[in-house]
């Protein structure tokens, strides 16, 4: 600009401010990388991640656990592990127990992705894998009970191991509709959290139902 190379600034006006580049200042975890890892502590890592998962299914209460660092692996063994235990027929009967292992394994994942898209219609800010994580590893006292419930019918099929059978699951039941509400309560809008938490109920209740019903062959 004209008239700015005749403008002089005095030599002792304070400069504020620091113009250095610290060479250390920047956190170790920025240079960390899970490939550098040995293979066990990646393993041993998402095993601590799923357990501690676990832990907060079997304590359910308000918290994002679940929903911030998100992970399929605890639902996949929680549903295969339900889908063995509810296949009737042994490996060399002409029932191999294929059709209810295929069953199963197409009712839990296709009614979490029936849910998480009803979510996500009804105005859900949760993410699509976020909800089927929360509801995959709330299958876990539903799993628990299907173990109880073949212990039992080891002893029998009377009265009273119905009965039994019927007090685990039904508490179960409640057990898991409680804990993925409170993950997924949040999520959703006030005005319109029963229309979320019917569908949760239904799909829970068709798995229980399945658990009460198995009579091994």
């Amino acid at each position: 600009f004209p008239g700015l190379a005749d403008v002089s600034l005095p030599q002792d006006i304070p400069v504020e401010g620091e113009i250095t580049v610290p060479v250390g200042s920047h956190s170790p975890d920025e240079d960390y990388s899970t490939l550098d890892e040995p293979v066990k502590d990646t393993i041993m890592r998402d095993l601590k991640a799923v357990g501690k998962k676990f832990v907060h299914v079997m304590y359910p209460r308000k918290s994002s656990a679940l929903l911030r660092d998100w992970d399929l692996w605890g639902p996949l063994v929680l549903c295969v592990s339900l889908a063995l235990m509810l296949q009737g027929g042994s490996a060399d009967s002409k029932d191999d127990g294929g059709p209810q292992f295929a069953e199963v394994f197409v009712i839990i994942w296709f009614g979490a992705v029936v849910i998480t898209l009803n979510s996500k219609l009804l105005g859900g800010t949760i993410s699509f894998f976020q909800s089927l994580c929360v509801l995959g590893y709330c299958v876990l006292p539903l799993t628990v009970a299907m173990l109880v419930c073949r212990l039992v019918l080891l002893a029998g099929a009377g009265t009273i191991s119905f009965i039994i059978r019927f007090l685990v699951v039904l508490a179960m039941f409640g057990w898991s509709t409680l804990a993925s509400t409170a993950f997924l309560a949040d999520s959703q809008p006030p005005n319109r959290k029963a229309l979320v938490v019917y569908p949760i109920f239904l799909f829970y209740f068709v798995i229980s139902w399945m658990i009460l019903t198995f009579t091994p062959q």
